[in-house]
């Protein structure tokens, strides 16, 4: 049986015994019983707060793939964590004002990485002036440290670009890019640390 089997069928074997007792003390005037159901059954397995980085140092140098912790915050903690601007952008998926941005023009050697976890995402190598009045990349510094998922607001079919350390939104990625890869990924500024290059 596989891992993905074995943990379907846990799953479904916590599930059945929380509903059977559940359902029998429910019948027996236990109604409290109801939030236990549901909390037994959306109990995580394995190590669902983890996650697959490629783990680079402030020098640039690749140190490899590691599994890390995802950052998960309640919402106060995000509050306090990041500006008000970057808290709006990076956890309800806004956008900031076109050339408001400070990392709008190609930085210095170094690397950009998310502001609200740290993971590396893009290499100043591959950011280019793309004239829209936001950060842009040719590509991610690594595809496992970003996530792309369709977004149809406002009426658009985009793909939206989060974090994958912690979920936060950064922006969205274009085909109007430039060569190698023919990609725009258009960031939000706010959402951005830039780290320059260190030597040794």
């Amino acid at each position: 049986m596989s891992r993905i089997d074995e943990t379907l069928a846990m799953d479904r074997r916590r599930f059945l015994r929380a509903a059977f007792t559940g359902g029998a003390l429910l019948v027996a005037g236990g109604g409290l019983v109801i939030p236990r159901l549901f909390a037994a059954a959306n109990t995580p397995i394995g190590k669902p707060d983890s996650v697959l980085l490629e783990i680079f140092g402030d020098d640039g140098r690749d140190l490899g793939p590691r599994q890390v912790p995802k950052l998960v915050l309640a919402d106060a903690q995000w509050r306090q964590r990041l500006s008000p601007a970057a808290y709006e952008i990076m956890r309800h998926d806004g956008t900031e004002m076109a050339f408001s941005g400070e990392h709008e023009k190609p930085a210095t050697a170094g690397l950009f990485r998310c502001a609200a976890c740290a993971t590396a995402l893009y290499d100043a190598a591959t950011e280019f002036d793309s004239g829209t009045g936001w950060p842009s990349f040719w590509q991610p510094i690594a595809a496992r440290n970003v996530i792309q998922r369709g977004d149809n607001s406002f009426g658009m079919d985009r793909t939206a670009i989060s974090c994958a350390g912690c979920d936060s939104h950064l922006g969205h990625v274009f085909d109007d890019g430039p060569r190698p890869t023919g990609l725009r990924y258009c960031m939000n500024s706010v959402a951005l640390r830039f780290v320059a290059r260190t030597t040794g």
